[in-house]
């Protein structure tokens, strides 16, 4: 049978035991991480375009997984050349700044963030960018490009055609393992 009669110091070393386990366990060499999938970010992009066309505009829609990487690109015919950099910019920037795009170009209107961030090589601060985010967590990002400005950073139409992109995909991400 055990002694039940611990000191403090006996149980400050058993705490300490349980505490030392539980701090390495946690910080394994390895770690894994959700990304959207290629046939996703395809849908995603198509939904987009599809959803600029049925409002009379030619965009390109360019999404990235959460590191950052191009996954699915589509360019319509008639939007003009400087949109495929532009979208991939959008999409970039808000992945890799965790903000939709608008927020940051509002941000950086309003002196909340350092002027420097803007000019942070592939950062675009202006509306279109968006994060995809499934159960709490940044999984990707969507860039569109082309459509004319919005009354604001804000309230950007390409915004709008990149959320239209996010609400296709919604269902399969909130059901994900």
């Amino acid at each position: 049978m055990l002694n039940q009669n611990f000191t403090p110091t006996s149980m400050f070393l058993i705490m300490l035991i349980i505490v030392s386990q539980v701090c390495f366990a946690e910080d394994s060499v390895l770690q894994s991480s959700r990304s959207l999938s290629v046939k996703y970010a395809d849908k995603a992009a198509w939904a987009a375009l599809i959803g600029c066309r049925k409002k009379g505009y030619s965009v390109a829609v360019a999404v990235v997984d959460r590191g950052g990487n191009l996954q699915a690109f589509l360019r319509d015919k008639l939007a003009g050349p400087h949109t495929v950099q532009t979208a991939i910019s959008k999409a970039w920037t808000s992945n890799s700044f965790r903000q939709s795009t608008a927020d940051l170009a509002a941000m950086l209107e309003e002196g909340r963030i350092p002027n420097q961030v803007q000019n942070n090589p592939g950062a675009l601060l202006v509306g279109g960018g968006l994060q995809i985010v499934a159960q709490g967590e940044t999984i990707g990002a969507i860039g569109v490009s082309g459509a004319p400005p919005g009354k604001s950073e804000s309230d950007s139409i390409d915004g709008d055609c990149a959320q239209v992109g996010i609400d296709s995909i919604r269902e399969a991400m909130e059901f994900s393992e």
